[in-house]
């Protein structure tokens, strides 16, 4: 079934009704196309002038050559002797249409009755039917026969008076309005299982997914496997944060015991080397921790002007001589974001840095929109080139490829601000600054109190 939503859902349900009231218009028109418009009722002088032409005929084969002429799908004239008296005619006589045309005939005797209509079966008569009389006129004719006429419908017909074909059509549009609900109904719990694996946070405790009771028993597995899913990566994921908490804790350990060795290292040049080298290797393992706790979403949060965070560590790089420019928008001054402040600093000294580190110099523009308060760092740098953007965002990726820690780190920052800032709910773009360097856009949303 095609996921509809509740317009789409409005607008099926509308075109059935049209359909069912279109097919309802229609049997009306044939009812009356049927009784008023296709001589079902012949007119009185027609029936007249067929009298005449027969009685005037001389022997009875060019009577019934005469009736073969007039003879059509609405009309079906044959002659009877008069001595044989019709056993049929149990059908109700029509007294006004029996004096209407006795008018017209004179002094010949006229019958007419109504084809009677047998015992309506629902089941079998809405999608079977058949041509069928509506009218019987007997006429005795001056030369002592009788002349039948039978009025038929036009078309095949079923009891109610409507074409062969229609009751199908209107069942089978109620049926399709029918299991257009049902198939509904059988996959709502898809809707409401995607509404709670939306809601999935393995940092918290299992989300509880619905109980498809009445489902099918897919749905129902389903619903099942999700919950089983969510478990085992919800232990898993506690399972990696405290292996990486262990071998974060042991590591530093172990560092700061060789630091304590290295500072007995009498060449003060490989002493500072070595001191770089454990320095390097604890922020390496600072930031894939720090990367870890943000995908598992154990970032506290706190209500931050964030406009103060990006002021101060612009300050701190203009105290120790470096080139930056800061942009403030006044909208943007008391600006408030819900978060980790150290992450967010993170975040705001990492782009800052490459900016200077690879742009020379850097511009930080903070403004706000209706709903997003964003953060764009320009460089006088060489750039980024366009198809090497989105890669840059993924972690141990450089530019530089030599993988030379003069010429750079571990390629870890940008991936760690890109969890950072998704972690918070906001998006990281690259682009080019005007300057023809690069441009880093952070997007994040605004605390609305409600």
């Amino acid at each position: 079934m095609l996921p509809l939503g509740l317009a789409g859902r409005l607008i099926s349900i509308t075109v059935v009704a049209v359909i069912v009231v279109w097919l309802v218009v229609i049997a009306n028109v044939y009812r009356s196309y049927n009784s008023q418009q296709q001589n079902v009722r012949p007119p009185p002088d027609k029936i007249a002038a067929i009298v005449d032409i027969v009685e005037r005929a001389g022997d009875a084969g060019e009577r019934r050559r005469v009736l073969d002429a007039v003879r059509s799908n609405l009309l079906d004239p044959r002659l009877e002797d008069d001595r044989q008296r019709p056993s049929e005619d149990a059908a109700a006589t029509e007294e006004s249409l029996t004096r209407e045309y006795g008018e017209r005939l004179g002094d010949r005797a006229v019958k007419v009755t109504a084809a009677p209509i047998t015992i309506y079966n629902w089941t079998v008569g809405v999608l079977s039917a058949k041509p069928r009389n509506i009218l019987k006129i007997r006429i005795a004719l001056r030369t002592g026969d009788v002349l039948v006429i039978n009025s038929k419908t036009p078309y095949a017909v079923s009891p109610l008076g409507v074409p062969v074909g229609f009751g199908a059509g209107l069942i089978g549009t109620v049926i399709a309005l029918v299991m257009l609900l049902v198939l509904w109904s059988a996959t709502l719990p898809l809707s409401e299982l995607a509404r709670a694996v939306d809601k999935i946070d393995f940092a918290t405790e299992p989300a509880p997914l619905p109980r498809a009771r009445s489902g099918t028993l897919e749905i129902r597995a389903l619903a099942a496997a999700f919950d089983r899913l969510q478990i085992r990566l919800s232990h898993l994921l506690r399972s990696r944060m405290a292996l990486l908490g262990g071998i974060s804790h042991d590591v530093r350990t172990f560092a700061t015991r060789l630091r304590l060795r290295i500072d007995q290292i009498p060449d003060a040049q490989e002493r500072d080397r070595a001191i770089e080298d454990i320095s390097d290797m604890i922020r390496l393992l600072d930031d894939a921790l720090l990367a870890s706790r943000a995908g598992a979403g154990e970032l506290s949060e706190e209500l931050l002007e964030f406009e103060a965070l990006v002021t101060a560590e612009v300050h701190d790089r203009r105290s120790s001589g470096h080139a930056v420019e800061s942009y403030i928008d006044p909208n943007a001054v008391g600006a408030l974001v819900l978060g980790d402040r150290l992450s967010l600093r993170r975040v705001i000294s990492n782009l800052i840095d490459n900016a200077l580190k690879y742009g020379i110099a850097a511009r930080v523009h903070v403004q706000t929109t209706a709903s997003d308060i964003t953060l764009r760092i320009d460089d006088d740098g060489p750039g980024i080139p366009a198809d090497f953007r989105q890669l840059l965002l993924e972690p141990f990726v450089r530019i530089e490829t030599s993988r030379n820690r003069s010429t750079g780190g571990a390629g870890l920052g940008l991936s760690i601000v890109r969890n950072l800032v998704e972690a918070h709910g906001g998006a990281i773009t690259i682009g080019q600054a005007d300057s023809g360097g690069a441009s880093v856009i952070v997007a994040l949303p605004l605390f609305v109190p409600t």
